[in-house]
């Protein structure tokens, strides 16, 4: 690809999916297809989880264990921080801090100016979700079946919940529950002050899709192929869709629009309080990555980087790059951020 002009400072893209409500984006301004690399970044092994981005700094996690903090606009390094253990967990930013998990059992918190560890705190097997930040709290599952609520600000524990299956869902938090799947195949609320369990719905098969909030409706993924809307107060089933496939990516949401992958390939559009498929389309050949939403577009990382109408489903571009990505792009004005799993950070416009 032939360098193009740096970009302006991008926005903020500071979670999984943009946000806590993981509305998935709404930031990308221009459908057409990227015409170039605005900088490439090597890191030194395969990259799982999605950037992260604010305040002009992207920071990727690589698997041998490294967070980068980048500078986005022209791609050189601020720091680098050499974790225990390998990363599979994408970042979130809280106020000084980058979380996140490792195969350890560790999450860690690092100071975003210095790239200096400010805490860990132990779990009892790997940390793949990312950890959700609320009123000055950190929730995050872990594979030893466990919820585990820590303070932000120190790593101290505040409680733990044991539930039924390996957890690798990133939990939604509001204001006084939480929500997250398990690999009991429960979709389960608890009480965010205490960790007590509030309500669980049961699937037919283990879950590691993160839910999505929209209009009273908790959306999420199952392993039986179906995905659920499920009422967010009771866990009451609203409408459930058959897909091909099991689904372990999560969904995105924007107004009435709901999107999520399936492992038979396809990317599918729902009405999210009807359930009415409004279109889908073939991606590739398995799709577990998250899609996320821009101004009239869906990206995707399947076999390539695709933006799709999100009116119609039709591919607007396709975007091929050397090495196989399979986290979540960040969209950033005209900016487009993507991780392979070759090790390359693109910034694409």
């Amino acid at each position: 690809m032939t360098p193009t002009a740096k970009p302006e400072a991008p926005g903020d893209w500071p979670t999984l999916l943009k946000d806590n409500a993981r509305t998935g984006g709404q930031g990308l301004h221009q459908a057409k297809s990227p015409e170039g690399a605005v900088w490439q970044f090597r890191t030194g092994s395969s990259v799982r989880s999605a950037p992260v981005l604010e305040d002009g700094v992207l920071y990727v996690a690589s698997v041998n264990g490294v967070l980068y903090a980048i500078d986005a606009v022209t791609g050189a390094l601020k720091w680098k921080f050499q974790a225990a253990a390998q990363i599979h967990s994408t970042p979130s930013l809280s106020e000084n801090r980058v979380l996140f998990g490792c195969d350890d059992g560790r999450v860690c918190a690092i100071d975003r100016r210095s790239g200096e560890k400010l805490w860990e705190a132990p779990t009892g097997a790997e940390v793949w979700a990312s950890p959700v930040v609320r009123n000055g709290v950190a929730f995050f599952g872990s594979a030893d079946a466990k919820v585990h609520a820590v303070d932000s600000a120190s790593g101290e524990t505040r409680w733990v919940q044991d539930l039924g299956g390996r957890i690798y869902s990133t939990i939604y938090a509001d204001q006084h529950s939480l929500s997250l799947g398990c690999g009991d195949g429960k979709v389960y609320s608890l009480e965010a002050s205490t960790g007590k369990i509030l309500w669980s719905t049961p699937t037919g098969n283990g879950i590691d899709s993160s839910p999505a909030l929209a209009d009273g409706l908790l959306l999420i993924g199952s392993e039986d192929f179906f995905l659920y809307a499920l009422k967010a107060a009771t866990g009451e089933v609203r409408w459930k869709y058959e897909t091909g496939l099991g689904i372990s990516s999560s969904p995105a949401v924007a107004g009435d629009l709901a999107v999520v992958g399936s492992k038979d390939g396809f990317l599918y559009a729902f009405d999210t309080q009807a359930g009415r498929l409004r279109w889908k389309t073939l991606v590739g050949e398995v799709v577990t990555a998250p899609p996320v939403i821009g101004d009239g577009v869906v990206c995707i990382q399947a076999e390539g980087t695709f933006a799709l109408d999100s009116a119609t489903g039709n591919v607007v571009w396709r975007a091929a790059l050397a090495g196989t990505v399979q986290s979540v792009p960040v969209l950033a004005g005209d900016i487009v951020y993507l991780a392979s799993l070759s090790g390359e950070v693109y910034a694409l416009r």
